[in-house]
């Protein structure tokens, strides 16, 4: 509601009666997650050469982001909710990463290792990665920024003994998954979710290749990381 009320603001109410319809479509037709995991293992091509007009930076706490780069954050959409959802992620332990096209912010993502920021398909384990909310603000579009940016996660992660990453898009959010294409995740499943009572169930539809790549994963774990509420 806070974002609805926000949008509703900056842009009328003619275009946030077509934004609500949109978002009652896609939550009726359009509701289920594409999941995806990277095995950092399998990862053998070489760490991209980072052009020089570009630098990563990755902030573990709210006090190391900058006012500039926190203002580029917030600003397009709800503010007070978005410092709280920043403040909220680096107090459950989450990794904030920048890219930078000179001086100014171009892009960000967040991980978190061990665990998840909200109720997940499935439980993680502590050698595993959630990779979340990246970002590439518009005039930077068009420029592979966030294939550097995720390139560069996936090596650091791997160089600091992470065994997997796992990141999910709505199956309506044609441009992310046309993204995720280009990168070393594989597609483990489609899933759709829900929380009763603090019990998170989630229904997976998936096709012959999901399930062996499923398989796979729960082969490799002594420990049942995989079992959830699963329907």
């Amino acid at each position: 509601m806070s974002r609805l009320t926000a949008y509703y603001a900056r842009h009328g109410f003619r275009a946030t009666f077509r934004r609500a319809g949109l978002a009652a479509r896609r939550a009726l037709f359009s509701s289920r997650m594409v999941v995806f995991y990277c095995d950092l293992g399998r990862l053998t091509a070489a760490p991209p050469n980072v052009p020089s007009s570009l630098k990563v930076e990755r902030l573990r706490n709210y006090a190391s982001l900058s006012q500039q780069d926190l203002q580029e954050m917030t600003s397009f959409w709800n503010p007070k909710q978005a410092h709280r959802n920043i403040r909220e992620r680096f107090d459950k332990g989450a990794l904030l990463w920048l890219i930078k096209s000179g001086e100014k912010l171009a892009g960000y993502s967040w991980t978190l290792r061990g665990s998840t920021i909200a109720p997940y398909y499935f439980l993680l384990g502590e050698d595993d990665v959630q990779l979340f909310d990246f970002y590439v603000f518009p005039k930077f579009r068009g420029r592979a920024i966030l294939w550097f940016l995720v390139a560069h996660i996936l090596h650091s992660l791997k160089d600091e003994g992470a065994a997997r990453v796992f990141g999910d898009v709505a199956e309506w959010n044609q441009a992310s998954l046309s993204f995720y294409k280009l990168t070393p995740f594989r597609q483990l499943g489609m899933a759709r979710s829900f929380t009763i009572l603090g019990h998170t169930f989630t229904r997976w539809v998936e096709n012959r290749t999901d399930q062996q790549a499923r398989k796979g994963l729960e082969r490799r774990d002594e420990a049942p990381t995989m079992a959830r509420s699963h329907e």
